[in-house]
Formats: C-alpha cells, sequence, structure tokens
C-alpha cells in the first residue's frame, strides 16, 4: 500500500469501497487530528479499512487540509474531514473542557502542549459523531500508529473487540516505538521493522536487565509516550481523557490491558519528522525551548 501512494498511483485509491454491511459488528472509528500528506495518509487509512475499520473522523489542517488531499479522502467511504474553520474553534472554545482540571495543566502553553488540547476538543466532537453515526468503538490514533491486532486467528481488530466481555468499557493497546535503521528511509510502514516492545509486554527481569542497552544513553526507554493508546465503548456521558485514554462523567470506565496487541508507533523515522515539530510551533532548537515547547 505505501508503495502504491505514488503520485501517478494515487487515483487508484479513488471510488475504493469496503464492506459496509450495517450486519456487520462491532462497528469501529478511528479519529485523529492530522497536518500529514496523501502519501502518509492512504496507506495508513487501507491498513486499517483491512483489519475492520469502517469510519474515519479527520480532523485536517496544513498539507492535510490541501484540496489536492481533500478531494482525495472525501472520495472513500466511510471518511469524515472536518476542517480546522473559524466557526469550529469557536464552538471548541465554548468547551465545557475549560472549566474542568483533568486537561487545564496543558492550557495556554505553546506547541505540543496546545497541540495536546486541540486532540482533545477534537476528540471530544468526535465522540459525539460517533454516536450520531451508530459506532460502536472509538480509538484516537496518529497517522505515524498502525493497531496490531494480535493474538487473535485472523488478523482482524474486529474479531478481537468482539471477544472483549460486554462489562469492558475501555481496551489498553501498549505501544511499541519503532527502532530505526538507516537515515534515508522514505516509506516508514514498509521500510521500518524494528521495534521497542512496551515494557507492559516484556518479562521484568528482561525489562530491567537489559534497562541500559535498550536507552543508549537516553534515560527515557522510549523516545516519546509509552503509555499506549486506548478503545473505548461507545455510550454515553463518554469524554476524553488526553490523547491516549477516555472516561465517562457519570462511571470510572471498566478497562483491560491486551497482552499481544499493540500499537506500532513509527517515531521519528525521518529527519524531516524532527524538524516538522520544530517549525510547526516557532520553537528554537535550544535546550530551553525543548524543555518548553515540548511535553
Amino acid at each position: 500500500l505505501g508503495r502504491s501512494a505514488s503520485s501517478h498511483g494515487i487515483s487508484l485509491y479513488r471510488g475504493w469501497s469496503f464492506d459496509t454491511d450495517t450486519a456487520i459488528t462491532p462497528k469501529i472509528c478511528i479519529t485523529g487530528s492530522t497536518s500529514a500528506s496523501l502519501h502518509q495518509i492512504l496507506p495508513w487509512l487501507y491498513y486499517h479499512k483491512v483489519i475492520g475499520v469502517s469510519h474515519f473522523i479527520l480532523f485536517v489542517e496544513g498539507e492535510a487540509a490541501k484540496p489536492a488531499v481533500t478531494s482525495v479522502l472525501e472520495s472513500i467511504r466511510g471518511v469524515k474531514i472536518i476542517y480546522r474553520t473559524k466557526e469550529l474553534k469557536e464552538q471548541q472554545d465554548r468547551s465545557r473542557i475549560w472549566n474542568e482540571t483533568w486537561l487545564s495543566g496543558f492550557f495556554y502553553k505553546p506547541c505540543n502542549y496546545e497541540l495536546f488540547v486541540k486532540q482533545s476538543l477534537n476528540m471530544e466532537m468526535a465522540i459525539v459523531m460517533a454516536r450520531e453515526a451508530g459506532m460502536d468503538w472509538i480509538i484516537h490514533l496518529d497517522t505515524d500508529e498502525l493497531i496490531h491486532p494480535g493474538g487473535v486467528r485472523e488478523y482482524s481488530l474486529r474479531r478481537l473487540l468482539l471477544d472483549v466481555p460486554d462489562n469492558v468499557d475501555m481496551v489498553i493497546f501498549p505501544n511499541y516505538e519503532s527502532s530505526v535503521e538507516r537515515d534515508d528511509i522514505k516509506d516508514p510502514f514498509t521500510e521500518v521493522s524494528m521495534f521497542k516492545k512496551n515494557y507492559d509486554h516484556l518479562p521484568k527481569d528482561t525489562y530491567f536487565g537489559l534497562y541500559k542497552e535498550a536507552t543508549r544513553g537516553n534515560p527515557n526507554y522510549f523516545l516519546t509516550y509509552g503509555n499506549g493508546k486506548s478503545a473505548a465503548r461507545v455510550q454515553e456521558h463518554m469524554r476524553p481523557n488526553g490523547a491516549h485514554r477516555w472516561h465517562n462523567y457519570m462511571k470510572t470506565p471498566n478497562e483491560i490491558k491486551l497482552e499481544e496487541a499493540a500499537i506500532l508507533h513509527y517515531t521519528y523515522t525521518k529527519f524531516s519528522d524532527l524538524t516538522s515539530r520544530r517549525d510547526r510551533c516557532g520553537c528554537k532548537p535550544t535546550k530551553e525551548d525543548v524543555k518548553r515547547c515540548f511535553i
């Protein structure tokens, strides 16, 4: 899929449809906020279509909001595009989230903090859209992440979630982080094959015994986050709980953590991944600005 998304091959994606039979359950929705190019979004989208995701709610800006990108995405069944318009911002400015404490530590700060708040506000809107579309599960995912539905006989996210007991509200997917072997990666999804396993999926003696070799001088095991992502059963009174979890205003969600399924996070596979994050918010490449701008 990654290779077929060349500039002359993008038209091949137009009009593709997957089985959207209303009888198929569970109905799974992915939501995300992206400024990625079409070449990154398309293979990501079709991979998840193949493993059982039926709907995508994508909040787009930057490169992803250009007409050449959105015209292709909107031609794909099950994809809903939301633009970052003045009306959207005004609506989100009225969100109850601004009056609550669980996200307040991220308010009115630059760069990654601002993005985290924006993602949470987008997730709040996506919950309403998912309910209206009759979705059973919702997952927040970035376009540099793939869900690996390990632990089921067929390679199917739908099968995996179908087996989750009815009393479970949230399913945690520990994340694995890519360990890049070359500096000339062009298509991460087909060229990157080595990952650090999440500590939740490692024997503790292996994790602690090889920690020094695994971190290679970095105090953190992973370069970015390590707490995984989650799928939540769509229900009343839901809210986001940051970009990685969901919560409920009326109860504490009952959650389980999967022992084999994971999120494959293709972290900083190209040098442009770093420079684009720097350029996105005008932070300088100094230790002070890195500390100020990045979580």
